[in-house]
């Protein structure tokens, strides 16, 4: 084994693009937020980043990424407070980068994983309970789902494949999201829905996403070649598709589009590619795209009828667009891309995987929220939320409101 300087720098570049869409998704959050919350929100974003590098450092890379334990989890002791994450490359993770350029690269994807969720219960949480969802999930949902899939896991080993986070992230994500919403129930605000406080930073957080989502499906292949330039395109071609259906299904169904609908197709594309992105062909794309922009609206416009207060669609798009990519690589797979060829078997491992890793984080985020909240405050009051977080909990404010 040795360090191939080409792979090295394109690892780099991708890490560090994925690394800004949090940043990217706190600003995309804090624009489509009430504007008396933005900075709490986006604050949820950032203040990850500090907290799961420490946890990813103390044992979370070791439990993920660790000698496999009964398919279930890694060996905590393996890489604990960085023991032999190094420059020489490891021969079962990334065989062409220093290993501990590949702790970096999935340090990132662990990062963004909580504030995902964080849109869909807004308001809903004070930071003392934001902080202990933050450590508790990562250990009992992402890490060990992480384990499953890419670190030599159970489900790896029945044949079940993700290529950049389909499950792993947008599955989880979304449907710890769910569980969210149901635990901490509704805010009671005078006007229901969202009232977006600033589009145009929505708009810079979607673009920095957009950005960043190249080095985090095209990073999947953990070398530069054609395996990351077919993921690259991929990811382009089902951010267009995904974005244009959902623009065309809004002004079917409603007879209108609007901005927001512009935004969130291209992020409901992207999120639906993600899975896929190094198992298909250009062509087959499109019709990820097409899926996202119909079946994640449909999921949108459910949770609007049953009254789920997912504040920013989280649900709907990240949950339901990485549950659906998932599935769609076992119809869609073309085997000389990447040895993953469609068919009936993959189909059914690619499905009862992805519905086994929903109903985990939904369950698990459930009992999390329900404990937290029997233990310990963990809610903002009505006034809190009424009044707005940035003001009541921070003493800070984003825009000048009387």
């Amino acid at each position: 084994m040795h360090i191939n300087s080409g792979d090295t720098a394109f690892m780099m570049l991708c890490t560090a693009m994925v690394c800004l869409m949090t940043p990217g998704l706190a600003f995309f959050y804090g624009g489509l937020a009430r504007k008396r919350s933005v900075l709490y929100i986006m604050m949820q974003s950032f203040i990850s980043m500090g907290i799961v590098t420490l946890i990813w450092v103390y044992g979370g890379f070791g439990l993920a990424f660790g000698k496999d334990e009964g398919g279930v989890i890694g060996r905590i002791s393996d890489y604990f407070a960085l023991a032999h994450v190094g420059l020489v490359p490891n021969a079962v993770h990334a065989a062409s980068i220093p290993f501990a350029l590949f702790f970096l690269f999935q340090l990132m994807f662990c990062v963004i994983t909580v504030p995902l969720i964080s849109g869909a219960f807004a308001e809903r949480l004070n930071m003392k309970g934001y902080i202990l969802l933050l450590i508790f999930w990562t250990y009992l949902v992402y890490i060990p789902v992480c384990h499953w899939v890419w670190g030599n896991g159970f489900l790896a080993k029945w044949g079940f494949v993700d290529f950049a986070g389909g499950t792993v992230i947008h599955t989880t994500a979304g449907f710890a999201a769910l569980a969210s919403i149901i635990v901490l129930g509704k805010r009671k605000l005078k006007q229901n829905g969202m009232k977006p406080s600033n589009l145009m930073a929505a708009a810079i957080g979607t673009g920095l996403l957009w950005f960043g989502w190249f080095g985090f499906n095209s990073g999947g292949a953990l070398k530069a070649g054609a395996l990351a330039t077919k993921a690259f395109t991929n990811t382009a071609i089902g951010l267009a598709s995904g974005m244009i259906v959902w623009i065309l299904y809004a002004k079917f169904v409603r007879g209108k589009f609007d901005f927001i609908d512009v935004l969130t197709g291209s992020v409901a594309g992207l999120a639906t590619i993600t899975p896929c992105a190094g198992y298909i062909n250009p062509s087959a794309a499109v019709l990820v795209g097409l899926a996202a922009g119909i079946i994640c609206n449909l999921a949108v416009s459910l949770q609007e009828k049953i009254g789920w207060d997912d504040a920013l669609g989280v649900w709907g798009v990240h949950g339901i667009g990485g549950f659906t990519g998932t599935i769609l690589i076992g119809i869609l797979a073309d085997r000389t891309v990447n040895g993953i060829g469609a068919g009936g078997h993959q189909f059914l491992i690619q499905t009862g995987g992805v519905i086994l890793v929903a109903v985990y984080s939904f369950v698990i985020t459930f009992i999390l929220l329900k404990l937290l909240g029997a233990l310990t405050n963990i809610r903002p009051t009505d006034k809190v939320i009424s009044e707005g977080l940035d003001h009541t909990l921070l003493n800070e404010t984003t825009y000048d409101i009387n």
